[in-house]
């Protein structure tokens, strides 16, 4: 019997986060335990008039290329790949893992030597993206794996992930632009200043954002949003930050980071968890030592931790900073073939200002 509350899902990815028109282009790609949504998202494209590629990878590939591939093969873009990124005019993902740990034991070289590989192609779907040639979403398909990581059985990993969706909504076409009016309105509050100042546990850090754009994400690119987020400028950064939840980058856990930021450069990095993992992450290339996005959670649905960053990143109460790349559109202009968000819980004595006016304390918004 197929879930209602998918087929919402896919009816939201279609008609509201990409809005795909009839004629166009559509990427589908997921991985086979997200099959349910996969063939709703089809379904849905095939009802606007578009034209849906569907790319569909099998449980544990990823391990046995990071196993077998040579350095030459790592380095290696599909054309097809290369098409999809220049080409299409909407992609939809859908992650539905398995084992979000399979990459654990790959060592940390060969996944950096294949994240340079591509990132010419990250930053061709960017741009394209900013300049409104290109549409996309992000979203996960609930599995034992990621049940698991949150510590809840998958039915009720089902009901919270998909409420976090506003899947179970009555209405679901309209669901997020009726849930999104607060968050449309911090960012226009915090729009035209000049600093943030973060203060928590283990964190005091100061991040300019003088003629950056503060943009509200109202579920256009992630499934679930929840979150306002610019490209701080880049050699502003000064300060220490604590990222107090952990996160699993590239199939390992980095938990317990620190790092220590001079004109707007990573000086130092640590991590109780993944250190080194890390440190190879930081010295991808120059632009991945900066940040290249402050984000601020709005979403309140989410309240814990899942060890899943496109969950754990709109924590209503929480900030995130990713090293790596800016968005284009916020005004950022750091450059790497690195984009990872990590996430700093303001929820237990944290603070958040704005050129000296606090707009956050303790994980709930007073402005």
């Amino acid at each position: 019997m197929r879930d209602s509350r998918a087929e919402n899902l896919a009816k939201i990815l279609v008609g509201y986060s990409t809005k795909v028109a009839k004629g166009e282009v559509v990427s589908i790609d997921g991985e086979v335990g997200a099959e349910p949504l996969l063939r709703a998202v089809y379904e849905e494209v095939l009802k606007a008039g578009a034209h849906p590629i569907l790319n569909v990878s099998l449980d544990g590939l990823a391990a046995v290329y990071y196993k077998h591939a040579s350095d030459a093969q790592l380095e290696w873009i599909s054309p097809v790949t290369e098409w999809m990124a220049e080409k299409a005019d909407v992609r939809i993902a859908v992650g539905a893992s398995a084992n979000t740990r399979e990459l654990s034991a790959v060592p940390p070289e060969r996944q950096t030597r294949r994240q340079t590989a591509v990132g010419d192609l990250l930053a061709k779907m960017m741009d394209r993206s900013a300049a409104g040639d290109f549409r996309w979403c992000y979203t996960l398909y609930p599995t034992n794996a990621y049940a698991s990581e949150a510590e809840m059985s998958l039915g009720d990993f089902e009901d919270f992930y998909f409420g976090a969706c506003l899947a179970d909504d009555p209405d679901p076409l309209t669901a997020w632009k009726r849930a999104s009016k607060e968050c449309e309105r911090l960012a226009e509050w915090i729009q035209g200043h000049e600093e943030v100042r973060v203060t928590a546990p283990g964190t005091d850090i100061k991040l300019g954002i003088a003629g950056r754009t503060f943009i509200p994400c109202v579920g256009d690119h992630n499934m679930p949003d929840g979150e306002f987020f610019t490209g701080p400028v880049e050699d502003s950064v000064e300060g220490e930050v604590t990222f107090h939840l952990p996160a699993v980058i590239g199939g390992r856990e980095v938990s317990g980071v620190r790092l220590r930021f001079e004109s707007g450069k990573v000086v130092d990095a640590s991590a109780e968890r993944g250190e080194e993992f890390l440190v190879q992450l930081l010295d991808t290339d120059e632009g991945a030592r900066r940040l290249g996005e402050l984000g601020i959670g709005t979403n309140y649905a989410i309240d814990r931790g899942t060890l899943e960053v496109l969950l754990d990143e709109k924590i209503g109460g929480t900030v995130h900073m990713a090293v790596g790349r800016s968005y284009p559109e916020s005004g950022g202009v750091n450059e790497s073939a690195v984009h990872t968000d990590l996430v700093c819980d303001l929820r237990l004595g944290g603070k958040l200002e704005v050129d000296g006016v606090v707009m956050q304390e303790n994980g709930k918004f007073v402005v």
